[in-house]
């Protein structure tokens, strides 16, 4: 039923749903472009479509009362950027613990325009063996959906370039705030 009701209202606003659920139990999940606060209710009405559980990493302010216990009810996973712990590796126990866990990461970090993608969710996924899934919010199209499942191989910018050419079109709903594709690891890579 939350699977028909999520695709009605997609519908309703005009949005289409594109591709299938990933088959694999574990992985990461990119969300991008993400340049509007539209892009968290589309992304649960997307999952609801998708009929997947969602585990989304956000900063830790977004969970304090009194809206604190719905966050953590829709999946949400408080994150203190601010704080020197260990992001990475938490979410490679995350990984190694869960029978199925689906991991949504927002590579830009914000929703203002930056130069360089946070690379946490390259990282996490190669250290817990796990694929990368890009997901899109299309809004220059009005679509949204999955591409397929990537490995990271530890050539960074080889990986990275499948990203970009995945994401080369899409708009966010600011389109201007969707910046350049890369990490900054990259301008260390040989």
């Amino acid at each position: 039923m939350k699977k028909n009701l999520a695709r009605w209202i997609l519908r309703a606003f005009g949005w289409s749903v594109e591709g299938e659920r990933p088959a694999s139990p574990k992985y990461v999940l990119i969300a991008a472009p993400h340049t509007s606060n539209w892009d968290f209710p589309l992304m649960l009405l997307f999952a609801s479509a998708f009929e997947m559980k969602v585990t989304w990493m956000a900063k830790h302010s977004l969970f304090w009362p009194p809206m604190g216990w719905l966050m953590r009810a829709l999946g949400g996973m408080p994150i203190e950027r601010h704080r020197n712990v260990n992001t990475v590796d938490a979410m490679v126990a995350a990984f190694q613990d869960a029978a199925q866990l689906v991991l949504v990461v927002p590579t830009e970090g914000t929703r203002d325009r930056v130069e360089h993608w946070k690379s946490g969710f390259y990282h996490i996924a190669r250290k817990a063996g796990v694929p990368i899934v890009p997901s899109f919010l299309d809004f220059g199209r009005k679509r949204g959906g999955f591409g397929p499942a990537m490995l990271p191989s530890g050539d960074l910018t080889a990986d990275m370039d499948y990203f970009r050419e995945f994401y080369a079109g899409m708009q966010g709903k600011f389109p201007d705030l969707f910046g350049p594709i890369r990490l900054r690891e990259e301008s260390d890579a040989p």
